[in-house]
Order: structure tokens, then sequence, then C-alpha cells
């Protein structure tokens, strides 16, 4: 049986930093442009059925919310 958590799951990363951009357990994307980061983060979100959440920093966070 699945045990339900409160956590948020981290499934990606979109950024406009080169620097920023690592590998790890989720999904790193580079975009040229902040416009394009923004397009891009909705348009993956909605192909995983995640949230967004845009940083101070200007990046963007692709989490899932438990249910």
């Amino acid at each position: 049986m699945h045990e339900r958590t409160n956590y948020l799951e981290y499934l990606g990363y979109v950024t406009t930093k080169k620097d920023r951009v690592l590998n790890g357990a989720g999904l790193m994307l580079y975009a040229s442009t902040p416009e394009e980061a923004s397009e891009l983060s909705l348009d993956v979100a909605k192909a995983m059925r995640c949230d967004v959440v845009q940083l101070k920093c200007g990046d963007y966070l692709l989490v899932s919310v438990p249910k």
C-alpha cells in the first residue's frame, strides 16, 4: 500500500542561467530568455500534470502535490 505524505515531489527545474543546470533526479531545462522559461514551464507542467512555482531568482520549480 502507498503511504500518503505531505511533502512536495520535485519533478523539474527551468532556468535561464546555464551554470544552474546540473544533473540530478529531476528534469533540468535551460531556456534562453525569461519568456521562453515561463512558456516552457507551463507547457511541461501541463504535460506532467504538476504545479509551477516561480522562484525569486526568476527560475521555475516543477512540483507535484500529493492528492
